[in-house]
């Protein structure tokens, strides 16, 4: 079994959108997994929201212990945080959390593509795939 959190914008479960800041999102919504089969989906809310400290998002996640973070986009020192909490990372990619799910588990999801730029106003200039 393998919990995966997802960065999300909707407290919608599996039908929720992705966010594509990880750290500023609203919610996450942690999916259990066995093989390719679901096995329970909740949702929690970001407690740092609408007070975003960087690098404490990372530590937040792993007490939900999950394994696999997937979000649109993330700065370099959560990615490094995650890493050294044997965390999986895996960005640069939106749409439906089912989808991303599907696309995680079919081997299609993986890896970094970091956000080089600051985080101060917002993502605008994140874009990813």
């Amino acid at each position: 079994m393998i919990r995966i959190a997802f960065a999300s914008e909707e407290n919608n479960g599996l039908e929720s959108q992705m966010s594509m800041h990880f750290g500023r999102c609203p919610f996450y919504v942690l999916v259990d997994v066995e093989g390719k089969e679901i096995k329970k989906v909740e949702v929690v809310e970001n407690p740092y929201y609408n007070n975003h400290t960087p690098g404490v998002v990372p530590y937040f996640i792993n007490s939900q212990n999950a394994k696999v973070i997937i979000a649109g986009g993330m700065g370099p020192r959560a990615i490094e945080i995650f890493q050294s909490l044997g965390i999986e990372v895996a960005t640069g990619v939106g749409g439906q959390v089912k989808n991303v799910l599907q696309a995680y588990l079919d081997g299609k999801v993986s890896g970094v593509i970091a956000c080089e730029h600051e985080h101060q106003g917002g993502h605008e200039g994140c874009h990813h795939q």
